[in-house]
C-alpha cells in the first residue's frame, strides 16, 4: 500500500507575512439561476464559452465539479450573490435538467473594484482566461499599470477592444494586442509608448497587431533608425504600403530568418521618406 503523505508547512522564516485583511470564506447552497455576472470585469459567453458549457452539461460530475466563486452585492436595492469565477459552470447547471442546487463559495469583496481585483487574482494564471479579460478586470479594479495603458492608448487613438469583432471585421486603429501593448508601455514609459501607438493609428491600421507594435517600437527606438525619418512620414509609409509590406516581410523573415515584426520593420523602413542631411 501506498504510503500517504501528510499536508505539513515549509519554512517560512523569510517571509513578510500578516493576517488575511478579508475574513474567510463561507459555503452555501444555492440555486444557479439566482447568480449573477457583473460585465464589468467579465465578459459575456461566445461561441466558444457556449461549447464548454454544452460539454459540462453532458458529462456533469460532482466529482470534478468546482464550486462557483461568488460575492454578496447590491442590485437594484437588493442583494444578490455575484459570480467572481465560474460562470461557465454556474450556467451549466443552471441549464441541467437535473439539478437544481450547486454548492458555492462565498467571499468578502463588497464592491466591484474589489471584486474586479479577485477575478484577477483567481484568472491570471488559469488557462482559457484571456490577456484582454484579465487586463479589463485590472481596470476595473483600479490597477495603476492598468490604467496607464488604457490612457496611452486613448491618448495616441488606439482601441483596445473587449474581444475581437465577429469574422474578425476589424475597423482602424482597433486593436487586441494587449500583451504586445503593455510590454511597450513598461519598457518605454508612457510618453515614448505613445508616440509609437500614434504613428500605427494615424496609419489607419485594421487592427493593430503585435507585429505592427514590434516594428515601429523598433525603428523609433533603435539608434540605427530613430534619427533618420519623422513619425508623420513613417505613418505615411506603413498606410502606403499596407499588406504589401506585411506579405514581403513573411518571405523576407522565412528567408533571413528573423521574426516576422524586424523583417517588417526593414520593409517600413526602406521607403520611408529620410531627413535631409545637413551639410558639413
Amino acid at each position: 500500500m501506498t504510503e500517504l503523505r501528510a499536508i505539513e508547512p515549509i519554512s517560512i522564516t523569510d517571509l513578510d507575512t500578516a493576517a488575511p485583511d478579508t475574513g474567510e470564506p463561507i459555503c452555501e447552497r444555492v440555486d444557479p439561476k439566482t447568480l449573477f455576472v457583473d460585465p464589468a470585469y467579465q465578459r459575456s459567453v461566445g461561441e466558444r464559452g457556449l461549447r464548454q458549457i454544452r460539454r459540462i452539461i453532458e458529462a456533469f460530475d460532482w466529482t470534478k465539479y468546482k464550486p462557483p466563486i461568488c460575492a454578496y452585492a447590491d442590485h437594484d436595492g437588493q442583494t444578490v450573490l455575484k459570480v467572481i469565477d465560474g460562470q461557465h459552470t454556474a450556467i451549466a447547471a443552471a441549464s441541467h435538467p437535473h439539478i437544481d442546487m450547486i454548492p458555492v463559495m462565498i467571499v468578502e469583496a463588497a464592491d466591484t473594484t474589489v471584486q474586479a481585483a479577485a477575478f484577477v487574482g483567481q484568472n491570471t494564471q488559469r488557462l482559457g482566461v484571456t490577456p484582454l479579460q484579465v487586463f479589463f478586470a485590472e481596470v476595473t479594479a483600479g490597477d495603476v499599470d492598468a490604467l496607464d495603458v488604457l490612457k496611452t492608448c486613448e491618448r495616441a487613438g488606439v482601441i483596445i477592444m473587449r474581444t475581437p469583432p465577429s469574422r474578425s471585421d476589424f475597423k482602424h486603429r482597433e486593436t487586441i494586442s494587449i500583451s504586445a501593448i503593455k510590454a511597450l508601455v513598461d519598457k518605454r514609459g508612457v510618453m515614448k509608448a505613445r508616440m509609437v501607438l500614434e504613428v500605427l493609428a494615424k496609419a489607419k491600421l485594421a487592427p493593430i497587431t503585435a507585429d505592427h507594435i514590434k516594428a515601429a517600437e523598433y525603428l523609433m527606438t533603435e539608434p540605427e533608425f530613430c534619427d533618420q525619418f519623422e513619425p508623420e512620414d513613417l505613418t505615411r509609409e506603413i498606410e502606403m504600403a499596407g499588406k504589401a509590406a506585411e506579405h514581403e516581410a513573411k518571405v523576407f523573415s522565412v528567408a533571413q530568418k528573423v521574426p516576422v515584426w524586424r523583417a517588417l520593420a526593414v520593409q517600413w523602413f526602406r521607403k520611408t521618406r529620410k531627413k535631409r542631411r545637413v551639410a558639413a
